[in-house]
């Protein structure tokens, strides 16, 4: 699967923002999804991921409450919504793919979008 983030922008803090990854390739609906994000000489972190039906959802505690994960394996598609975002938030988002279950873990994750900077000034 070939996966395509897109949405990045800048924002103001406590703006909202909507993040999508858009997949092509067979078997989406097969993939457990993430973002993931990496602020400047940070280490890339986790954010959220969605499981295969997408009912199950996973959050870091830096962004739970404000990030909300969706999938639609109709449209081959997911979306982060971001909500209150604060500076912290700048980095550049990357989606990920992966066959198993849904992982907090980079290395987990086989295939990964080319990345989207999202930058929330003061």
């Amino acid at each position: 699967v070939q996966l395509q983030a897109s949405g990045g922008g800048l924002v103001k803090a406590g703006d909202s923002l909507r993040l999508s990854c858009a997949a092509s390739g067979d078997g989406f609906r097969n993939y457990a999804m993430g973002w993931f994000r990496q602020a400047p000489g940070k280490d890339r972190e986790f954010v959220t991921a969605i499981e295969q039906s997408g009912f199950k959802t996973h959050y870091a505690d830096s962004v739970k409450g404000r990030f909300t994960i969706s999938r639609d394996n109709t449209k081959n598609s997911v979306w982060l919504q971001m909500d209150a975002l604060k500076p912290e938030d700048t980095a550049v988002y990357y989606c990920a793919a992966d066959l198993g279950p849904p992982s907090p873990y980079a290395n987990y994750y086989q295939h990964w979008g080319q990345g989207t900077l999202v930058t929330v000034s003061s």
